[in-house]
Order: C-alpha cells, then sequence, then structure tokens
C-alpha cells in the first residue's frame, strides 16, 4: 500500500520547471510522476499555471497523458489541446474511450475540432460526431458503445468465455445485456448471476426483463438520480424503438453530481464555477461583477426606504441597532431555504408542478422559528429600551422579515428556473438584496405606525 501526498511533489515539479530544461528535465519529471495515479497528475496540473503544465504534460507517455486529459477540468483540457502538436492529440483521442474524446472536442472550436476528428480513424471519428450530435448534458453524450452483449440463447458458458475474450475493451464486464435480432434490449444479467448459472443455461432463462432504461436526450441529471435511486452500476440508453444505443456508467455520473453540485454551490453565492480555474483576476472581476451591481441597485431601494422613515430613526435612534440583526437572521434564512429549493430542483424532490408544497413547508417551517426568534429579540429590545412597544416592534418585525426572507428563499429559485435562469445563480444575491428590501420597509413601517408609543 503507497500513501501518496501530492503536496510535496507539487513544489518538487515547480522547482524542476525552474531550473531545468531538456532531459535533465525529463528525467526528474519522470522521476517525480513516474508512480502516480493519472489522477494525481491531474490534481497537479491543476495547481501549476497553464503553461507549465503544458510543459509537464508534454513529458507524459501516450497512455497516461490520454488519462491525465480525461481528468483535469475543463479549462485544462481546453488548453492543453490547443497547445499541444496536432499528431499528438490525435493519438492521445484515438487511446480515450470515444465519449470521453466526445468531451474533449466538444470544448473546442470548429478550427481546431475539424482537424482532429478528420485525422481520426473513421469508425472513431464517426462514433465522436455522432455522441456530439446529441444535446449537452444528456446521457447521449455521456453513453458509450463498449458494452457487454449476447443473444438470449447464449449459455453462461459461452457468455463467460466472451467476457474473458473482450474484458480490454468493454467498459465494464459487471452487466450483460441481452439484445434480440433487431438490436432491441430484451433483459440484462449481473456477471454473478451469469457465475452462478449452470453452464449450459441459456441467458433468456435467468436475465432481468424489468428493464430500466433512458433515452439519449435524457438529462444527465435523471440518469445520476436513476442509477442512485435504483443502486445500477450502469443505465442502458435505447432509442424510441428500443434499440441499444450504449450505456452510462456510474463512474460517469459520479463525475458529473461533483461537478454540478460545486457549480451549484459556487452559482449560489453569485460567482460561476469558472472562476474557480486558474483565470487572472481581472477575468474574476468580469465574472462576479454584473452580479455585485445587480446586488447594488436592488439594495438602493432598501437605502430609500431608509431615507423614506428617516424622521423615524431619528426621533428612536435605537431603532437603528437592531437593524443589522435583523437583516442578518432573516438573509440566513432566506439562503437556507434557497439552498434547500436548488438541490431540491437538482435531485427532483422539488417540483414546479406541485410548487405549493415546498413553499407551504418552508412558510410552517419559517413561522416557527420567526416566533422564536422574534420573542426572544422583542424580549432583549423591551429590556434595552425600557418599553414594551418598543420591543414589541422589534420581535413583530423580524417575525415579518423571516417568513418573507423564508418564501422568497423558495419562490425566487423556482420562478427563475420556470423562467430559463440557472436558479443556483439568481438565489443567492437576489434572495439577500430583495429581503433587505422588504425587511426595511416593514421594521421601519411598523415603527412609524407605533411612533406615538416609542417616544
Amino acid at each position: 500500500m503507497r500513501v501518496i501526498t501530492t503536496e510535496p511533489i507539487i513544489e518538487r515539479v515547480r522547482q524542476a520547471l525552474d531550473r531545468e530544461t531538456g532531459p535533465a528535465l525529463a528525467a526528474t519529471l519522470t522521476a517525480l510522476l513516474q508512480e502516480l495515479h493519472p489522477s494525481d497528475i491531474a490534481f497537479i496540473l491543476e495547481e501549476l499555471t497553464l503553461p507549465e503544465a503544458l510543459i509537464v504534460f508534454a513529458h507524459l507517455d501516450a497512455e497516461r497523458a490520454a488519462e491525465v486529459l480525461d481528468e483535469v477540468s475543463t479549462e485544462t483540457a481546453r488548453y492543453l489541446t490547443e497547445n499541444s502538436p496536432h499528431d499528438r492529440m490525435v493519438s492521445l483521442l484515438d487511446i480515450l474511450p470515444m465519449d470521453d474524446a466526445a468531451e474533449v472536442v466538444s470544448e473546442l472550436g470548429s478550427a481546431e475540432a475539424g482537424p482532429l476528428l478528420a485525422a481520426l480513424p473513421r469508425a472513431d471519428a464517426e462514433e465522436v460526431r455522432e455522441l456530439l450530435s446529441y444535446p449537452e448534458q444528456t446521457a447521449g453524450r455521456l453513453m458509450t458503445d463498449k458494452f457487454a452483449v449476447v443473444s438470449p440463447d447464449t449459455t453462461a458458458a459461452q457468455t463467460l468465455d466472451y467476457l474473458r475474450r473482450n474484458a480490454d475493451v468493454l467498459e465494464t464486464v459487471n452487466i450483460v445485456y441481452v439484445l434480440n435480432g433487431g438490436e432491441r434490449l430484451v433483459g440484462v444479467s449481473s456477471l454473478r448471476d451469469v457465475l452462478v448459472a449452470p453452464l449450459n443455461r441459456p441467458i433468456r432463462e435467468f436475465m432481468i426483463t424489468d428493464l430500466i432504461a433512458v433515452s439519449p436526450e435524457t438529462d444527465q441529471q435523471e440518469v445520476a438520480r436513476l442509477i442512485s435511486r435504483y443502486d445500477l452500476l450502469a443505465v442502458p440508453v435505447v432509442d424510441a424503438a428500443g434499440r441499444m444505443q450504449g450505456i452510462v456508467t456510474v463512474d460517469d455520473v459520479i463525475d458529473v453530481l461533483v461537478e454540478e453540485f460545486n457549480e451549484d454551490y459556487l452559482r449560489l453565492v453569485g460567482s460561476d464555477a469558472e472562476e474557480m480555474e486558474r483565470r487572472t483576476p481581472a477575468q474574476v472581476a468580469r465574472l462576479r461583477l454584473p452580479w455585485l451591481l445587480g446586488t447594488m441597485l436592488i439594495e438602493l431601494m432598501a437605502g430609500l426606504i431608509i431615507a423614506h422613515f428617516d424622521n423615524v430613526l431619528k426621533q428612536v435612534m435605537l431603532l437603528a441597532s437592531f437593524m443589522p440583526v435583523i437583516s442578518a437572521i432573516s438573509g440566513n434564512v432566506g439562503l437556507q431555504a434557497a439552498a434547500i429549493v436548488v438541490r431540491g430542483l437538482d435531485t427532483g424532490h422539488v417540483s414546479l408542478t406541485s410548487w405549493w408544497r415546498p413553499v407551504a413547508k418552508e412558510l410552517a417551517t419559517s413561522l416557527l422559528m420567526a416566533f422564536a426568534c422574534g420573542i426572544l429579540l422583542g424580549v432583549t429590545g423591551a429590556i434595552w429600551s425600557h418599553r414594551l412597544t418598543f420591543g414589541l416592534v422589534i420581535g413583530g418585525a423580524l417575525t415579518c422579515s423571516m417568513l418573507t426572507a423564508g418564501f422568497m428563499g423558495t419562490i425566487i429559485p423556482m420562478i427563475s428556473k420556470r423562467l430559463g435562469f440557472d436558479p443556483a445563480t439568481t438565489a443567492g444575491p437576489f434572495e439577500t438584496a430583495f429581503q433587505d428590501v422588504i425587511g426595511f420597509g416593514v421594521f421601519l413601517w411598523l415603527a412609524s405606525l407605533l411612533l406615538h408609543w416609542l417616544t
């Protein structure tokens, strides 16, 4: 067993790139990287600058370079592909499974992708073009046609022999797909069932016919949900006539889930996932600035509301001390609600057709929390000001503000989804800004109504 620690290796790679060239650099990089898994090498490349990553990538042998290309981020893969020799990239794409090759090619412009596809073997190029014909983020883009397939009359002994002979070219040997003469999927069998079956027994007698399959156009998140729900190692992809097109394996689905979780988390706070790549400060600022400007414009509305009630604040200055508390607590309620809804929309637990259910549940939850927090803050305000009416204003304002925040945190992501926007992108910044506008408005309006009892 080897315990891999990449941090010291990253520093040693940087030192080698700074101090060595030619054969000396090649020998050092080979010694540092030869024992590492391709995923570890990909991690190291992500920690280097793009030009440094290109140098290291150029010193990898073809097999490992192909695997590393499949593991690095989209931006890094695009840079490596565009800046590596054409012949080398053709050989690497030919080594990769065609679904992975299609993913790399899809990130390139037509000027770069065309020559690469033209140089690939004809069968491989046609397979890549077919995969690219499907919409992005669908099962068609993820599937591979390297799956184990037999006819219904194939015996267990013949199936095992087939798996032994073709194991090197199959994506997985754990699942065997049974197709009839028309290439239609009629059953599946696990390797375990094949092993324990009598050797002369045809697979039709023990295959599973209650099948779960998807179409090439099925969204990749729905594919991930099916694999997770039914504990599948792979899900078959069939066309409208039931003809087998390929399979999507669990390892591809895990990559999808991790990537989309990271994107959702980053967008929830108003930034795009790509900003976490190695961009310059100016590029990161350009990505984040529009959301900040939009939030600032909405917050200016809150400023106008405060200015409108300026006379109230002048007469009861203690009100200003509680405004940050109300804003912060309500904002957290809204962000929590938004995060729950965004994840629910991704996993299918929240549906736009039954939008009232999450709204009603969140309002009930927010009401319970609002009563508890409102009473506590109201008592604190009454003791602090020595006026019961002041505590009522503070407690009532926090209760109303938390209810508003819970409602908006629930409804904004669903409205965004309905309008075709990414709910994770809009939920965080805009929910917080709108909540401030409404929260401060309710707070100061109540204070103005009860001003006579506050002064």
